[in-house]
């Protein structure tokens, strides 16, 4: 009976060890799209500065969202 027990107990850990891995996994992934659709924004309010005379205050705040993006660890 103690064996059946340390294998279910090592199968739960083994479960919650690969639940952790994929939800790291999901994290880093939306945190690339996140940082994919900040750049696409830069580009387009980059252009619209250029070509329309748009401000570039939108350009500024599109990166001070990227610089904290990239100084937060998680």
């Amino acid at each position: 009976m103690d064996k059946v027990k340390a294998q279910a107990e090592s199968a739960v850990a083994k479960g919650q060890s690969a639940v952790k891995e994929g939800q790291s996994k999901i994290d880093e992934i939306q945190a690339k799209k996140a940082r994919d659709a900040l750049l696409r924004d830069l580009g387009e309010a980059y252009y619209a500065a250029q070509r329309s005379g748009g401000s570039t205050t939108t350009v500024d705040e599109i990166m001070a969202k990227i610089d904290a993006a990239d100084a937060d660890p998680s």
